[in-house]
């Protein structure tokens, strides 16, 4: 799990499991995005929340939720390509 953490001490993360976000202080979780599957068995993250595109297809849950992961670290995470880590309005 890598843990953004701004200038201002706000700390941004794709949700996971591997530690207890709630010692990190005051939590705020909200969906960044959809991983589903259409009606031939196929995989598709939909990044929109994130004003981000749609995905896929992929053959494999696992890998449609890769490239959402990449693709949300890559573009909101990321703090040397993304501003909006100073913007806690920005839902993640």
């Amino acid at each position: 799990m890598e843990l953004f953490i701004t200038t201002t001490g706000l700390i941004r993360a794709l949700y996971d499991e591997a530690i207890p976000v709630h010692a990190l202080g005051t939590v705020q979780i909200t969906r960044a995005s959809h991983v589903e599957p259409d009606a031939d068995g196929n995989w598709w993250a939909d990044l929109s929340p994130q004003a981000g595109p749609v995905l896929g297809p992929f053959p494999q849950r696992s890998d449609a939720l890769r490239a959402e992961r990449d693709w949300l670290t890559e573009n909101v995470l990321c703090p040397s390509q993304n501003l909006s880590l100073e913007r806690p309005d920005l839902p993640l």
